[in-house]
């Protein structure tokens, strides 16, 4: 196996084969880091994670969650969960959900989701706050390699939601939800905005009502 010879910068993409790759988080500076591996290239995201993305990062799960269970979308959500095509492709988004007939399509037990065997999630979410650019580049690209069914971004520093499409080998912008029909991504983007002047028990409630009209 072949290693890096120096420390691997965060935050970048580092040209890296995959056996560096792998041998560079087996061993990582930082167990709580963010790995990622594309088109031949790593990035270790060792960025903290400060309460405004950890604000944002909760209640889009709780939004996601309170349409499907609102409207019997059957849904599996996961956290920072593993995702990879080994030899190829390695990602850890901040969000992922199974939905519909593929919600239950992991079974209890299974540590990294290894995509030889398994379909990829229908939704993956990643939380920006000082990523943004990587997450509507190159991310956007792995997600597509991925064959993920959507993908969205959240603008922690503008409330703001960019939500994609994606279908042979490709991404487009939408305004709502194609694996979760009927959803707005505009009344997410809302709930987001609102968390800036109330507390997330308010803005709940309020989605509550946005979800039951």
């Amino acid at each position: 196996m072949t290693r890096l010879k120096t420390a691997v910068p965060t935050d970048t993409w580092v040209v890296a084969t995959w056996d560096e790759y792998i041998q560079t988080i087996d061993n990582p500076a930082d167990p709580k880091a963010k790995c990622y591996y594309h088109n031949g290239k790593l990035r270790i995201e060792r960025t903290p994670l400060g309460y405004d993305h950890a604000s944002d990062h909760t209640v889009i799960i709780f939004g996601v969650n309170l349409f499907a269970a609102l409207k019997g979308i059957p849904l599996h959500g996961l956290d920072n969960c593993t995702y990879r095509k080994t030899g190829f492709d390695d990602a850890q988004p901040d969000v992922s959900y199974y939905i519909g007939d593929n919600a239950d399509v992991i079974p209890w037990g299974t540590s990294i989701i290894q995509l030889d065997n398994y379909p990829p999630p229908n939704l993956v979410i990643e939380v920006a706050n000082t990523s943004l650019a990587d997450d509507q580049g190159e991310k956007r690209l792995l997600y597509e390699d991925l064959n993920v069914n959507e993908y969205w971004i959240v603008n922690v520093k503008t409330a703001t939601i960019m939500a994609f499409s994606i279908e042979n080998g490709g991404s487009r912008r939408i305004r709502e939800s194609q694996v979760l029909p009927g959803l707005a991504i505009s009344v997410l983007q809302e709930a987001l905005q609102r968390t800036r002047q109330m507390n997330q028990s308010q803005v709940c409630a309020w989605l509550l009502t946005q979800f039951q009209q």
